[in-house]
């Protein structure tokens, strides 16, 4: 059973770097700068023998009125009633601080157990902070430090007394091997969940569609541009399909990005596109595919990820104008997967989503689909009748004998040849694009590789060489 458990505490005190310490990974980014974390970010982790639920939140800063301090504790305030138990961290260096104060009181308002971390105590001069933190109210402190794991078993000790007894479980009429087999080998990536990643530049409005998707205020949104700045995942099923949804930090261009800070946000939102496995690229309607929009859209595509195009702010953009320049974008500037589903939505009225989700489990079966071998070698010799390969550097005809599919998530294939040096890529494209057409593959990357096959002869040639 897992132990649902929020980190709570003022700006810079350590909670993200408790966060990666328990996830056992870089699962959060950690800065210098105090306030990174906004939004709050869940991943399960264990400690020793304990299954936990963790959830970094935003620091406390009392704030009134729509700021964005406020919209970031009605996050805290949701992680904490949601949670078991609270990890409440404040700075044994700096000693209490005002707002360790309020906060301790509204946790104590909100009935839920805490346990008191006195975090960065690597040593004894800490010990005067240890035990001014009794004020607070929430039991004895203990003496800790997330950065070099000391007090981990303390914690665990802790945490041990909120492990939920184990549930009696009835048995199920059809083990889950049993089921699995009924279903072929081809459909059973259906069965899995969907690594579905939200990108696109900086306010189009990503986190306001995974809010809208998810139908909850689960991600901080607001008209101040970079509001998301790390990537945050939220599990979530759409028509009984499970989905890892991610949301992501807008990606300015390279030559913009200047503080260590947007660097560490691009890192996290490229590095949770390329694991995806479909990822939406939001656009604004009224600057559809701009340079930035390109790149983002090439380096998914380079990755062998199926992609998505959300044109969001539908309903109050100039529509043919709009569409009218997407179609020339499209055409001229990402030729290397034509057919890219493009949907209009917006995320703000909660419009065309259906449409939307239709098209990323379109494009995420082909992306996983499995050609044949028989209709895939009828097809290639169709083309090599049609048209066949041109003459190689020695000018001699270049022979392709098969091709087979190696891969999918995305579609590989490996096309077999005894002289396959000179092979243009005109050649090769002329293949990709009746490929894509003919397989109903549009939308997402194709790779083929021309490999050299072995001559069938030349071990008969080197025994009666050796006789």
């Amino acid at each position: 059973m897992t132990i649902k458990t929020a980190i709570i505490g003022r700006p810079n005190v350590g909670k993200s770097t408790l966060f990666n310490r328990l996830a056992g990974r870089k699962a959060a980014i950690v800065h210098d700068v105090p306030g990174v974390t906004r939004d709050r970010k869940e991943t399960d982790a264990k400690l020793r023998d304990l299954k936990l639920k963790i959830v970094d939140t935003a620091g406390y800063e009392l704030s009134k009125g729509d700021h964005l301090e406020q919209r970031m504790w009605k996050q805290t305030e949701r992680a904490i009633k949601e949670a078991d138990v609270c990890l409440f961290l404040f700075d044994a260096r700096e000693g209490l601080h005002p707002y360790d104060e309020h906060l301790a009181g509204l946790v104590r308002a909100s009935g839920k157990p805490v346990i008191l971390l006195a975090n960065k105590c690597e040593g004894k001069l800490q010990e005067d902070s240890i035990h001014e933190a009794y004020k607070l109210g929430l039991g004895q402190p203990i003496p800790f430090s997330a950065e070099h794991g000391l007090g981990l078993e303390d914690l665990y000790d802790a945490l041990k007394e909120f492990e939920p007894e184990a549930e009696a479980v009835a048995p199920a009429e059809i083990s889950e091997s049993e089921q699995e087999a009924d279903f072929p080998d081809d459909e059973a990536y259906k069965k899995r969940p969907i690594q579905l990643a939200i990108v696109g530049r900086p306010n189009v409005g990503k986190s306001t569609l995974v809010n809208a998707l998810l139908n909850d205020e689960r991600m901080l949104t607001g008209p101040e541009a970079g509001v998301t700045r790390d990537a945050i995942t939220t599990e979530w099923a759409w028509e009984g399909r499970k989905i890892n949804l991610v949301d992501t930090a807008g990606l300015r261009r390279q030559s913009r990005i200047e503080s260590s800070l947007e660097k560490m946000s691009a890192a996290s939102t490229r590095h949770a596109a390329f694991m995806a496995q479909v990822a939406i690229l939001v656009l604004d309607a009224d600057a559809v595919l701009d340079k930035q929009d390109l790149t983002i859209a090439r380096e998914i595509l380079d990755e062998g990820r199926a992609l998505v195009i959300a044109v969001n702010k539908w309903d109050i953009a100039n529509r043919q104008e709009a569409l009218e320049k997407l179609n020339y974008k499209l055409a001229t500037s990402l030729s290397q997967a034509e057919g890219v589903p493009t949907v209009t939505i917006s995320a703000l009225k909660k419009e065309g989503l259906d449409k939307l989700m239709r098209a990323v489990f379109k494009v995420y079966d082909r992306w996983n689909i499995r050609i044949p071998t028989a209709p895939l070698n009828n097809w290639f010799q169709d083309m090599m009748d049609n048209n066949p390969p041109p003459l190689g550097k020695n000018k001699r005809r270049i022979k392709l004998r098969y091709i087979t599919q190696a891969k999918t998530r995305p579609p590989a294939f490996y096309i077999f040849s005894s002289n396959p040096e000179g092979l243009p890529e005109s050649y090769l494209r002329y293949l990709t694009n009746s490929l894509r057409e003919t397989f109903d593959m549009r939308g997402i990357p194709i790779r083929i590789t021309v490999r050299k096959t072995g001559n069938p002869y030349a071990e008969k040639v080197k025994k009666s060489r050796k006789n």
